[in-house]
């Protein structure tokens, strides 16, 4: 199978020169040239599997010159029991007859990024291979909390890689903090940006596209590639837990073969909830997607009335991870949803970055709200929604709650009780402090203090490498502004 450009698909590239690139030269994202199905007979079939066997089958599909047994090697390292805390891998709690929640934080750092960014360093080791690339691979990542730490722990002293994370300096918890300044291994790095999320993206971006930045660092033995969402090595093997929840419904005979569900994300970059339109696109029966963010309601906005406008106030939440006016993978699903029209997503794009803002045509509108429901949740509402699931004996992270509580509100407007998934994306001990306050604790001053303060309160245990950040010392301490992040870059790969 080959990807093409949403910027120019007359550029195509094969699977593995896809993920190694990252991100197109033109500043487009790659996509298939075509999705593969997947049929009622293969979902059965499926069901008999666990994750990782599941994982292998699926990703399969997409990558043509990847060996069946290369693939199951990688998603044994990927998701075996030394990676994760559950052997389902990405379980499934019921939270009622047509509720369930999916749980994907039981990777080694708290959070669903594991589920792509353990599979992603197999993905690109192999890529190197497949295209005879000698270069060392330079991983550039913007962050808003998750990313950054997953991406690292995955990329950790793997050979013919470096990795640099940029975050927002005052715009992810003290935890996600923690985590990365205090990452080991002798390949990483990591810079805090003095703005928010976009601001850190937008410098990754336009690093990427600088030429003479990249024939500067491949004199120096080095060429760029991404960790972020943007590389299609992330979005494909977040499709796979999708259809793996679905067989899993299948398995418990909370629904029979064919009937769909509807799954609620939680989403500020429109990669995790993407990866659910793709599996759709493949013939997972699901209904609905609803698209649920915090404050910054710019997703909302756009499914609600095709004009998507970032030129509005920048809040900065108790749910981090979703803090971003700039989605990226939307590009992607503008693509698809235009018929492959890449004039329109240049187009589209080039408004963006000049205005601010871009209209799609009244027949994506159509289209993209046939599929999307989009909603948004305040910080008063997350909160609460934390105490209510609590008192039923449920923790759950900000960021969860923002998407049980939009899967909520989607049911009253619609009076739509299609059994549905909403997804949880972090572990609740990643954001002590908001779930401690929300639960109606005081939290402790030291940020490490308040994970054995909430296993206390709560009596619901740590994730055990969480719990071991408790006296570990910094490594890192660079703070730079957005407009010198390319000298970042340059001193870190000298």
């Amino acid at each position: 199978m080959e990807y093409l450009s949403t910027r120019d698909k007359t550029l195509r590239k094969s699977a593995a020169e896809a993920i190694t690139m990252g991100l197109s030269r033109d500043g487009g994202l790659f996509t298939p040239v075509a999705f593969p199905s997947i049929s009622a007979l293969e979902v059965e079939t499926l069901c008999g599997m666990p994750y990782r066997k599941r994982a292998a089958y699926i990703m399969g599909k997409f990558l043509e010159k990847f060996r069946p047994e290369e693939l199951n090697q990688f998603t044994r390292n990927a998701y075996g029991p030394d990676k994760f805390d559950h052997p389902a891998v990405a379980p499934l709690r019921q939270m009622d007859s047509k509720t369930w929640c999916l749980e994907l934080w039981h990777g080694p750092t708290s959070a669903f990024k594991d589920m792509a960014l353990q599979m992603l360093p197999q993905l690109l080791s192999a890529s190197l291979r497949l295209t005879g690339e000698k270069k060392t691979a330079c991983i550039l990542a913007a962050t808003s909390g998750d990313t950054g730490k997953a991406a690292m722990e995955g990329f950790a002293d793997v050979a013919q890689t470096r990795i640099l994370v940029f975050y927002p300096e005052n715009g992810v918890s003290e935890i996600q903090k923690l985590q990365m300044v205090t990452q080991e291994g002798g390949n990483v790095g990591v810079c805090a940006v003095k703005g928010n999320f976009d601001d850190a993206q937008n410098g990754v971006k336009r690093i990427f596209s600088d030429e003479a930045m990249r024939e500067t660092l491949a004199r120096r033995g080095y060429f760029l590639s991404s960790a972020n969402s943007i590389n299609w090595g992330r979005i494909l093997p977040q499709i796979v837990y999708y259809i793996s929840a679905y067989c899993d419904l299948l398995n418990t005979k909370a629904i029979k073969l064919g009937q769909p569900v509807n799954f609620c994300v939680p989403t500020g970059n429109f990669g995790n909830i993407l990866a659910g339109y793709y599996a759709k696109r493949m013939g997972l029966p699901v209904k609905k997607l609803i698209c649920a963010s915090n404050r910054n309601d710019v997703l909302t906005d756009f499914i609600r009335t095709g004009v998507y406008d970032r030129n509005r106030p920048f809040h900065t939440t108790m749910s981090p991870s979703m803090d971003i006016l700039i989605s990226s993978n939307l590009e992607r699903l503008l693509f698809d949803m235009s018929g492959g029209r890449d004039d329109l997503v240049r187009e589209y794009m080039g408004q963006l970055a000049e205005t601010g803002r871009y209209e799609i045509t009244p027949g994506m509108r159509t289209r993209l709200q046939e599929v999307f429901y989009g909603g948004f949740c305040g910080e008063e509402e997350t909160a609460s929604t934390i105490a209510m699931l609590y008192q039923y004996g449920y923790l759950i992270d900000t960021h969860t709650a923002v998407a049980a509580k939009v899967l909520t509100d989607y049911r009253k407007e619609t009076g739509d009780m299609t059994p549905a998934i909403f997804v949880s994306t972090a572990s609740p001990y990643k954001f002590c402090d908001s779930v401690l306050s929300s639960i109606g604790a005081a939290p402790v001053a030291d940020s490490v203090d308040r994970i054995g303060q909430m296993a206390e309160a709560t009596g619901v245990a740590a994730p055990a490498r969480l719990a071991a950040l408790k006296g570990k010392a910094p490594r890192f301490h660079d703070v730079t502004e957005r407009e010198r992040m390319e000298e970042k870059v340059l001193e870190f790969l000298k």
